[in-house]
């Protein structure tokens, strides 16, 4: 059986008999105005609503790529377009097709399109799976347009599609889905005669449940409630409890508030252990905030934060691994995410620990904030304009690369604080060969007799 006659026979036994269908399948929107989320590319005049002639403009693409994480409705997205531009839907997934199916799609296209039938969306779903000759074979159909392409990744189509497609493709970048999405998702679903027809409430606080372990997965959440919602029917209950949906989905909710005090108590765990060197107390507030379905994002934004408050030169790799973590965050997302987040806060937590850099900069604009700053030296300033020369600017200036060591004895801070010394590094870890460094330099710039002013010995507060 081809692959559009296979899909079109799944549509009509859906039309027929919808309860058969899954709540995630049953809720698809029909219309754009029934998406959730990506009002991004929803508004008025954007390529989606040419796409499906909603816009007086010009006609819409002929390939489009959509980007983002899993359940956040690239296939959703395809559907409507199928269905608001009466186009005959076929869904692939490059996990499971090859050229042979694409090629049979295109073929049966090509027969439609000549025959004065109707136009075809061909759906091609995890398309980053495809090799580059699978997606070569794709190139002649989106060129003349036999079909409309819209393929979904969840990686980085720059990397994982080849640039032939992607420069005739429009790129579409989806957005995770928020609470507030998927809230009137769920609520829409209860209700909905498409839907559970009002057969069963949601108390809020399995609500408030449902909505973390979804972490932002439309299809995650309808799942998790069609499943709670069967239990608690076949209960002979009216209202899906708490208890009923941790049974359900055999995950016990977390006492955690991402708007409130634990999002902030629990975050601040995490940095103070990480602080203390304790590797598995900080695990486990980490994984506290994981499974409560904290953004992943703002988990890493503390790392990064940490590394250089806590650490800073006591380990130069310290705030490389955060930031890199960070990046890899923001292209892989949950689930994956959490390797990659244990991998940094385990360095973080293990990394000799020094507070210099941060004092440093806390005393150095304190003593801006007091008024300490001064005229920049005249043989500092810019010389580079005509009549600087008469001003003296840059006159004097020694260039220290021309000097042995590379270091010139000159003034360089402002009269107000040329007796300053606000980074004093500690003996730990790899900030000990800095310690040493200063020393030298500020010795060769004879500024040995200058005043600290970042408090304790080794630059502990």
């Amino acid at each position: 059986m081809e692959p559009d006659l296979f899909t079109a026979a799944a549509e009509d036994r859906q039309e027929k008999d919808p309860s058969s269908s899954p709540l995630a399948v049953r809720m698809r929107p029909r219309t754009l105005d029934e998406v959730v989320g990506q009002q991004h590319l929803l508004k008025p005049g954007s390529p989606l609503r040419r796409l499906v002639g909603e816009s007086g403009g010009p006609a819409g693409p002929s390939s489009v790529i959509l980007w983002g994480p899993p359940g956040i409705g690239k296939t959703t997205l395809a559907y409507v377009v199928s269905k608001a531009t009466n186009k005959r839907f076929v869904e692939l997934s490059a996990i499971t097709a090859g050229v042979k199916e694409v090629r049979a799609v295109i073929d049966g296209a090509r027969r439609a399109t000549g025959g004065y039938g109707k136009e075809t969306v061909l759906f091609l779903d995890e398309i980053h799976r495809f090799s580059k000759a699978q997606q070569d074979s794709l190139l002649p159909a989106v060129e003349n347009r036999w079909v409309t392409l819209i393929a979904a990744t969840t990686e980085n189509p720059y990397f994982s599609v080849i640039s032939p497609l992607l420069s005739r493709s429009l790129l579409l970048t989806l957005e995770p889905l928020t609470d507030d999405d998927l809230r009137g998702l769920l609520r829409r679903a209860l209700t909905d005669e498409r839907g559970l027809g009002g057969a069963v409430t949601l108390l809020r606080d399995a609500e408030e449940h449902l909505l973390r372990i979804a972490g932002g997965d439309a299809r995650r959440a309808l799942t998790a409630l069609e499943a709670a919602a069967g239990a608690a029917l076949s209960k002979q209950e009216e209202e899906i409890t708490l208890l009923t949906l941790e049974e359900t989905v055999d995950r016990a909710a977390v006492k955690y508030d991402r708007d409130g005090d634990q999002h902030y108590d629990v975050a601040s765990a995490l940095i103070k252990s990480i602080r203390g060197s304790d590797v598995d107390a900080a695990l486990h507030y980490l994984a506290r905030m994981i499974e409560a379905g904290e953004d992943p994002r703002f988990i890493a934004r503390r790392l990064m934060i940490s590394a250089s408050e806590d650490i800073g030169l006591a380990d130069p790799t310290a705030l490389p691994t955060a930031v890199a973590a960070a990046q890899a965050v923001a292209l892989i997302g949950f689930p994956e995410a959490a390797l990659t987040l244990s991998h940094a806060t385990i360095a973080l937590a293990l990394a000799p620990k020094s507070n210099a850099a941060t004092l440093a900069i806390s005393a150095a604009r304190e003593d801006i904030r007091k008024g300490l700053a001064g005229p920049v030296p005249a043989h500092l300033r810019d010389g580079h304009y005509k009549g600087a020369a008469k001003l003296g600017h840059a006159q004097g200036y020694v260039y220290p690369h021309d000097v042995p060591g590379g270091i010139a004895a000159q003034q360089y801070a402002p009269d107000a604080v040329s007796d300053k010394r606000y980074y004093r590094p500690t003996r730990y870890g790899a900030e000990a060969r800095y310690a040493d460094v200063v020393d030298r330099v500020r010795e060769r710039l004879g500024r040995t007799d200058g005043e600290d002013q970042t408090g304790g010995p080794g630059g502990a507060p």
